[in-house]
């Protein structure tokens, strides 16, 4: 949720803009403008009043506000209500069913010792629409919304997450480009067939050289008539071994309108198993999933038709940026239900437990325990490996047993903070995507500061903060009127922590500018601060909603509210205060020697204490 409230506006930034090449992140042209910061000096130009005017147009994306220091609540407050009753009637009609499928009819255990989906399973599956939840009922499928679906995969995921990927490979990001790009005979050809399930989608974009990469992909497609000449191979690919439609990315020869010259770019394909020369390997052997086909797949000469061109020739990148960034949400939905799983067997243990003559839910660390559990799984869904971790830990030697089926969802849980975006690209790609609409921002308000006429108001507020920044003063950053009154002390945590990382993210650029992007440690810390002002924000929201409707939950969610933001603004804390830090830029520093030693060495530098 995070990350598409940052790519709600443009990518475009002033005084950072980036491309990916070989792995590295760049500058597609010379920057003529990196000098744009408040005190610093810019370039000459004459000055436009629509620059003015673009002030009051920003983003209302929460977290590229906060960048800037600033909170825009449209996005996040109040929680919203996105389902009609009608919508809700039908839901509500489908959580019985599909729970009890998965209690009586689905077994994971099975499922994991086979490494495969039960046929009975697949095929009940099938019947319950499963396999096309969000595909229009036009075109064979339940037509649900982003919503609806989440609450379903919710309940894929308390119970069987091998399964969800089988799902999830085949509807969020097989077939999700035939649904976002297809044309309307695309969609008519495809859909139904997928929908019912007679069909199964792959989504191809990894290779053996290209992960978080993607745009070093080596697949070629090379136009011949009417027809592209696919060749190359795709790697780990969910449902590869059992897929009948894929969506492939290659790399094709296209035309620049400008210039007339060639250049590689990634173009989409619908590519089906039949139009021959599409074979794959065997079955991956996995540490988890191991119900979810993972397979590599081969193209060798296939002939795809032009008209199967998914897209435009040459977007491919932009295709599987918005499939992923479409999909991922999915994931998020399956781990909330992971968490519930783990919670419900953790609490019954400790319940149940006796020792030292108590039940263990009396100890303090068990305590604990449990309401760090509640607490992430209400505010983090991706949380799960943490929650499910702990667990284990309550369970203790039972937690380790393949009867309690917890340690197989440890096992399935591992692949989630890797897959579809690696944790640590995504906090990069946090962290540089509000860092350039910051640029952006600071050099509109440099042109206001050339012409201050053109807009005294904005210049005004931004003379009233700096000076209360200036001399340790709040700048009165508050969320009074979207919030209950309970949650003021909370709320009023957010509004420092967004003051906070304003003026951090305004120091680090004055200092670094456009070398910020070679620094990973700073980033890291700059995300894992965005994503915590993030989830106070939103978990105040959902409280406020709970207090304002006297739901029975109210006072515990209220408490959970509050403990997570005093934690949160204790890590915010640090990790601002990190950023300038002297020891901190010291063990940044001793990080890098000791990194180099190691793989200069190849392994471990140190000597063995006996000497031998």
């Amino acid at each position: 949720m995070f990350l598409r409230l940052l790519l709600q506006s443009s990518a475009r930034c002033d005084l950072l803009t980036f491309s990916r090449t070989n792995g590295r992140w760049r500058h597609p042209n010379p920057i003529t403008n990196s000098s744009i910061l408040p005190g610093m000096p810019v370039p000459t130009f004459q000055f436009n009043a629509h620059y003015a005017s673009e002030i009051k147009k920003e983003s209302v994306s929460f977290g590229v506000n906060i960048f800037k220091g600033q909170i825009s609540t449209e996005q996040v407050f109040p929680y919203p209500s996105v389902l009609n009753s009608e919508q809700s009637q039908f839901l509500q009609e489908l959580v019985g069913p599909v729970s009890k499928f998965f209690l009586e009819v689905n077994n994971a255990d099975e499922n994991d010792r086979l490494g495969k989906v039960e046929d009975e399973t697949m095929e009940g599956l099938k019947e319950m629409g499963a396999f096309g939840l969000q595909v229009p009922v036009e075109l064979g499928g339940l037509g649900l919304s982003n919503t609806q679906y989440a609450r379903l995969v919710e309940i894929v995921g308390l119970h069987d997450l091998g399964v969800g990927i089988t799902l999830g490979a085949h509807q969020s990001i097989g077939f999700k480009g035939i649904l976002l790009f297809g044309t309307n005979k695309q969609k008519e050809k495809y859909l139904p067939d997928l929908a019912s399930g007679k069909t199964i989608a792959a989504f191809c974009l990894t290779e053996t050289a290209s992960g978080s990469d993607a745009a070093s992909i080596k697949t070629t497609a090379v136009k011949k008539g009417k027809d592209y000449i696919l060749n190359g191979s795709k790697l780990w690919i969910s449902n590869g071994g059992m897929a009948e439609i894929f969506t492939v990315f290659a790399k094709t020869a296209v035309k620049d309108k400008h210039t007339g010259n060639k250049k590689d770019k990634i173009t989409a394909f619908i590519v089906e198993r039949k139009f021959g020369g599409v074979t794959h390997g065997p079955p991956e052997k996995k540490m988890g999933i191991k119900a979810s086909n993972t397979a590599e797949v081969y193209f060798d000469n296939v002939k795809v038709p032009a008209e199967n061109v998914l897209g435009e020739v040459g977007s491919g990148f932009k295709v599987a940026m918005n499939i992923l960034n479409n999909g991922r949400f999915g994931m998020a939905a399956a781990l909330s239900g992971t968490m519930i799983g783990a919670i419900s067997k953790a609490v019954d243990h400790a319940a149940n437990r006796t020792q030292f003559g108590s039940k263990i839910h009396h100890y303090g660390l068990i305590q604990e325990k449990i309401a760090t559990m509640a607490m992430l799984q209400y505010v983090a869904e991706e949380a799960a490996w943490y929650v499910t971790d702990e667990c284990i830990q309550i369970l203790g030697g039972m937690g380790y047993m393949q009867e309690t089926g917890i340690e197989r969802v440890m096992r399935d849980l591992r692949i989630f903070r890797i897959f579809e975006g690696t944790n640590d690209i995504l906090r990069l790609f946090i962290a540089l995507t509000g860092i350039q609409k910051t640029g952006d921002y600071f050099k509109k308000l440099q042109m206001i500061m050339k012409n201050p006429f053109s807009n005294p108001r904005i210049l005004m507020e931004q003379v009233i903060k700096r000076t209360k920044r200036k001399l340790g003063m709040s700048t009165g950053l508050s969320l009074r009127n979207v919030m209950h009154p309970d949650l003021r002390a909370s709320w009023y945590l957010v509004g420092e922590a967004v003051d906070h990382f304003g003026t951090s993210i305004e120091d680090l650029l004055l200092k670094y500018r456009k070398e910020i992007i070679n620094q990973q440690f700073l980033l890291k810390k700059v995300a894992d601060a965005a994503i915590d002002i993030y989830a106070m924000s939103v978990v105040i929201s959902r409280a406020s909603r709970a207090l304002n409707q006297g739901l029975p939950s109210a006072q515990h969610e209220k408490v959970l509210c509050e403990t997570w933001c005093l934690e949160a603004f204790a890590r915010i804390t640090n990790n601002l205060n990190a950023l300038k830090s002297a020891s901190s830029m010291q063990v940044i520093n001793n990080m890098r020697t000791l990194s180099k030693q190691l793989v200069a060495k190849g392994g471990v530098v140190a000597n063995h204490p006996l000497g031998f």
